[in-house]
């Protein structure tokens, strides 16, 4: 009975694994559709009850942050045609569009996400805030070009870049001014650009 013992446990802990896995799985492959993504969705494409998803993780914010863990390449990754550029403009115009490209594939879960950290602005945390990595990583080569003195003008540049490059940004330029996904793209995009040439001007670069 000893000997069994272990081996019932270590299979219980792997079925939950298992279990787990399954609805993360679930949820990425939702996740990729563009569309909403709800618990009791993801519960189905993963064959397993809504309770159950929900022992697993206690909202649907929760979950939509750990697939898009598994989702989301790093900027390293995504990022390959600007590597060897050295040139602030061009690598923030590369980042914000593939960046923006990014957001509006994989929309619906994005929307979920903001709905309900506005809801409920505790649970903001719980956003990956994927854009501050992409900025930093654009902007790396250009921060030799900032003296010590214009420190406050580079950390200016990447808060407003935080607001361009943003999901926010994109679906108020498609929900209310009425652009096309590519327009808002190119126009978030433009915006990006802008404001990073009056960052270098006022750093005299």
């Amino acid at each position: 009975m000893l000997k069994n013992a272990p081996a019932g446990g270590s299979g219980r802990i792997n079925q939950k694994t298992r279990t787990r896995l399954a609805v993360i799985d679930a949820c990425r492959a939702l996740i990729q559709t563009g569309a909403t993504v709800t618990m009791p969705d993801v519960a189905r494409a993963a064959l397993v009850s809504e309770a159950t998803a929900y022992r697993y993780f206690p909202d649907i914010v929760t979950l939509i942050s750990v697939a898009l863990d598994g989702l989301w390449p790093s900027p390293d990754e995504a990022l390959q045609s600007i590597a060897a550029s050295d040139y602030p403009l061009a690598r923030i115009a590369c980042a914000s569009e593939v960046f923006l490209r990014r957001l509006l594939a994989y929309q619906g879960s994005i929307r979920v996400m903001i709905a309900a950290t506005i809801t409920r602005p505790e649970g903001a945390t719980l956003r990956p805030g994927l854009r501050f990595a992409w900025i930093e990583y654009a902007l790396a080569p250009a921060e030799a070009l900032f003296a010590p003195a214009d420190a406050r003008v580079l950390a200016q540049l990447k808060r407003d870049l935080a607001v361009v490059v943003s999901p926010e940004a994109l679906f108020t330029l498609i929900d209310l001014c009425g652009l096309s996904p590519d327009d808002a793209v190119t126009s978030a995009v433009r915006l990006a650009t802008t404001i990073t040439a009056a960052a270098l001007k006022r750093a005299g670069t």
